[in-house]
């Protein structure tokens, strides 16, 4: 399997002046990190780097903001895309020809590299930059959630996708010139050789190095979205100081085998829960059906069950209830959870807007 940075005419990119937006988890195929192999590839030409949340060298926490700075060996600016700014300015696009973008992402749309990417992509098409996308692999391989709802609009929930998009960054570039930016110029250095089906990261893929502090391994990515309403939801744990974060959740006074009993219980498709002990004792998310696990509705069926432990789920102290609707991009969901509605209706609600979504996913890949 060749990444997109792989693919790159570094030739024909040597006469021109390159800006980069990655982060050392991006590696190719060879174990350096994008921006690495660039620099040996191109030199001086490559003048300006830019960096997601996390920073560009991936060591910000979530949330937190990272500053302008200056390389240390190669004294070229590393513009912070999550600080002062989270689009590129003019200034600070200045004396760049083409803009490689390379990040790995993870196929949802609450993660933040969504936005960076789609801002990115603005401003390249506002000061008549070229771009050009490497492409990686995602963990997801089918949508799943609701479809955005407009009033809910922001860096978490950046573009009318489902809150599982499952598109590469490729696929986020062409989607978005197709329907917002007609006049971008882009190029897309799309993988190659991929020989992995459903979320098993090919073997010959690059090594895996967290994209952010709590995604540590391709299968806490393919779960983050069943876990992630715990940052909405403070009273229940899911982990984040482990090396297990987001793959398992503890509810304070209920043991893990009365959790894993009850939600086992419940039928939910391509999933299974186990007692773990960490710090807590709590439940382990086990991915038993690839095909079958959808991760949005895996996190409803939880947040169901959880109402026979907690009936005051959403009325305890420190409940953002307002982020959870950011989160999820709705606030549909929240309201028929306390509502009482079961997890299966809520699911069903959301697959005419999948319908639609992959109908236009298939418009822009064309």
């Amino acid at each position: 399997m060749r990444v997109g940075i792989d693919t790159l005419d570094f030739a024909a990119l040597r006469r021109k002046r390159v800006g980069l937006l990655s982060h050392q988890a991006a590696l190719a195929r060879g174990g350096a990190d994008s921006a690495s192999l660039l620099h040996a590839k191109l030199g001086r030409k490559l003048v300006a780097l830019f960096g997601p949340e996390h920073g560009f060298f991936g060591q910000a926490g979530a949330g937190e903001h990272t500053a302008e700075g200056i390389h240390p060996d190669w004294g070229i600016p590393v513009h912070s895309l999550y600080g002062e700014h989270r689009k590129p300015t003019p200034a600070m696009l200045k004396g760049i020809d083409v803009l490689v973008c390379d990040l790995q992402d993870i196929g949802v749309r609450c993660y933040t590299y969504l936005a960076t990417l789609k801002n990115v992509l603005e401003a390249c098409a506002e000061n008549g930059i070229e771009v050009i996308v490497a492409d990686r692999p995602v963990p997801h391989r089918s949508p799943d959630g609701p479809m955005l709802d407009p009033r809910f609009t922001g860096f978490v929930a950046p573009l009318n996708v489902p809150m599982v998009h499952a598109m590469t960054p490729c696929g986020i570039a062409r989607f978005i010139r197709h329907h917002l930016l007609p006049e971008l110029k882009l190029t897309c250095a799309d993988l190659r050789g991929a020989r992995g089906k459903g979320w098993e990261r090919p073997a010959d893929a690059p090594s895996f190095i967290p994209p952010s502090p709590g995604i540590r391994s391709w299968e806490t990515a393919l779960v983050y979205p069943a876990t992630v309403f715990c940052e909405a939801l403070p009273q229940i744990d899911c982990g984040r100081g482990n090396n297990m974060a987001f793959r398992v959740f503890s509810v304070p006074g209920v043991s893990g085998s009365d959790l894993c009993r009850t939600l086992n219980g419940c039928g939910i498709e391509g999933a299974a829960f186990y007692p773990y002990y960490y710090e807590k004792e709590g439940a382990r998310i086990a991915v038993t059906d690839a095909a079958a696990f959808r991760p949005v509705a895996v996190s409803v069926a939880i947040l169901a069950a959880l109402r026979e432990f907690d009936p005051d789920l959403w009325n305890r102290d420190g409940v953002r209830r307002e982020w959870f609707d950011k989160l999820y991009g709705t606030d549909a969901v929240r309201l028929a959870l306390e509502a009482g509605e079961s997890a299966a209706a809520i699911a069903e609600s959301w697959k005419g807007g999948l319908n639609e979504f992959r109908a236009a996913l298939e418009a822009a890949q064309k």
